[in-house]
């Protein structure tokens, strides 16, 4: 199995560890070299130097190549970020979540692991894994590890409650993910039970937590602030910290995928915030999302005109550029804004909140401006 990965990315090429956050710029020479390199031939001694030099438990000094190292290969299609909704089935039933119903539905796993590799073959070097909560699918092992397998740096995105199973923690150590993000709703039993609207989520919560932080995965902790555990925010932000491990905070709810305006009842109001000014982004051009039956879209947020990745193939993602900027344009209810070149929120994001009828307060600066 590798444990380093040289890759294009973007108009770059890296050097990167999975499990690691460093990594290092190849110059395009000496990627070249490297794809180059016979796998039985010895790591070259500028690699071997540039590997201890970034990471010092890791010796490349004569061995060869194809006992640590993985080459991937250029891609013409100019991807290097991708987000997949393994399954939105969830054992949790959160008031919050964006994904509104949670049906149990996907793809067989044939069709899944030929989606990753089309993914790989499009450049994406960097995947999140997400759901609903992706480590109930009965698929989710295999996928990671092929995932894995492919040359792809890992981020699962999970609510922690099955961290603690020894099957999970031994596929993380042999296939280290780059992170593993926790949703974090409340620091006591009452709170946190309530907000995900299920009995023992908290125990879940924790014994997966003490079991990751042993297993030193690679942690990242996101504290969802609601209506219902607004009173915990800093008892929440300092088991974090007792616990050592990163986190950020996030207030601020939004509309179902399908435009639903039920989960906004448990938005915090005294814990909505101004977002930053949305300056543009790369969804759909360097960036994609594919949703559990293989539907590709421009981001989690811009799901209109999907392309079936199962059906057309790797060529389908030639559509995506246009869809990106067709969907980017100010329309509807935002059309003349004279505010629009400072605008919180993208134009899909945006459209969700008018489909919800939702405050203008909570995503329009013309709200915030009547408020106050």
């Amino acid at each position: 199995m590798h444990s380093l990965i040289a890759s294009p990315f973007l108009e770059q090429h890296v050097l990167v560890r999975p499990g690691s956050r460093g990594g290092a710029l190849l110059p395009e020479a000496r990627y070249e070299e490297l794809r180059a390199l016979d796998i039985a031939e010895p790591a070259p001694a500028w690699l071997a130097d540039a590997v201890r030099d970034q990471w010092a438990d890791l010796d490349a000094a004569g061995r060869p190549a194809g006992d640590f190292l993985l080459v991937r290969q250029p891609s013409s299609w100019g991807y290097s970020k991708a987000s997949w909704e393994v399954n939105l089935g969830c054992n949790y039933a959160c008031k919050h979540c964006y994904l509104g119903l949670k049906v149990n539905s996907g793809m067989p796993l044939d069709d899944k692991l030929r989606c990753l590799d089309m993914m790989a073959e499009a450049g994406v070097l960097w995947l999140q894994i997400t759901g609903g909560e992706p480590t109930i699918d009965k698929d989710f092992m295999r996928s990671y590890r092929h995932a894995f397998e492919l040359g792809m740096m890992l981020t699962v995105s999970t609510n922690g409650s099955l961290l603690w199973r020894e099957n999970l923690l031994r596929l993380f150590e042999e296939c280290p993910p780059y992170r593993v993000t926790v949703s974090m709703y409340g620091a006591t039993k009452a709170s946190y039970d309530e907000l995900t609207q299920q009995e023992g989520a908290w125990d879940l919560f924790v014994q997966g937590m003490n079991a990751a932080r042993r297993a030193r995965l690679p942690l990242r902790v996101s504290v969802i602030v609601t209506e219902d555990n607004a009173h915990e925010e800093q008892a929440m932000v300092d088991l974090c910290e007792r616990w050592g491990v990163e986190h950020e905070v996030y207030t601020n709810m939004t509309p179902t995928i399908y435009g639903g305006g039920e989960v906004l009842a448990a938005q915090s109001k005294e814990h909505l915030r101004m977002r930053k000014q949305f300056t543009g982004c790369n969804a759909g051009h360097t960036f994609f999302h594919m949703d559990p039956h293989g539907l590709v879209s421009i981001c989690k947020i811009g799901r209109d005109d999907q392309i079936s990745l199962p059906q057309e193939g790797i060529e389908g993602l030639a559509r995506l550029g246009s869809i990106a900027d067709r969907l980017m344009l100010r329309t509807g209810g935002c059309s003349g804004c004279q505010l629009s070149g400072s605008c919180t929120v993208c134009r899909p994001l945006a459209k969700h909140f008018q489909e919800a009828k939702a405050p203008l307060a909570s995503y329009c600066q013309h709200g915030r401006k009547k408020a106050g």
